[in-house]
């Protein structure tokens, strides 16, 4: 896990939104390889191992998890994002998509969100593992959510959630509405894009 990267996570139980405390137990440059992440709010302890940061899993079924999602190229298009700095969420089976999409977005961070094996951490790509977004609002300057979790309604509004205001969100299934801080850009081939409101 990025170090810095404990500034925009947030912990899974349902309660509002805090910050997190990190005691790292082995580093390796700016990565937290072990270590604990804590939360003041409900005193939850969450494991850092092998540089994945697990708060919990996600009850989902993943064998829904075999739509086709677009490449790397696709994915950088559907975020529209230039220059480097801050974080991108890939959350289930868009994670796919993780090493390829950071040689694109050179300097941005991503997060990978409840990823297939075998993708792990590295210096580019954080990997968190959680039942719900583990990212706070307004955290990300981009989000894909795959599937499974982007049949879900809570994952796909608390995606959409934690994206920068005037920034983009894009995912398979279908697109939040605008009750969600959300104007949709467009669908193709049962995945949507859209901006934060």
């Amino acid at each position: 896990m990025f170090l810095e990267l404990t500034d925009h996570l947030r912990c899974p139980a349902d309660h509002p939104e805090g910050y997190l405390v990190l005691i790292p137990d082995r580093m390796e440059g700016r990565q937290v390889l072990s270590g604990t992440l804590g939360c003041p709010v409900c005193h939850a302890e969450y494991p850092i191992v092998g540089g994945v940061v697990e708060m919990g899993t996600a009850d989902l079924p993943r064998e829904r998890a075999s739509a086709m999602v677009p490449n790397a190229a696709a994915l950088h298009a559907f975020l529209g994002l230039e220059g480097p700095g801050g974080y991108v969420g890939l959350v289930g089976d868009a994670a796919r998509q993780a090493d390829e999409l950071a040689r694109r977005l050179p300097g941005v961070h991503l997060v990978a969100v409840n990823p297939e094996p075998p993708l792990r951490a590295s210096e580019r790509v954080s990997v968190v593992r959680a039942p719900r977004m583990p990212l706070k609002a307004r955290s990300l300057r981009g989000v894909v959510v795959g599937l499974p979790e982007a049949a879900g309604a809570e994952w796909r509004s608390q995606s959409v959630l934690a994206v920068l205001p005037g920034l983009r969100a894009a995912g398979a299934g279908p697109a939040p509405g605008a009750a969600e801080s959300f104007e949709l850009l467009g669908t193709a081939e049962g995945w949507w894009v859209g901006r934060r409101t």
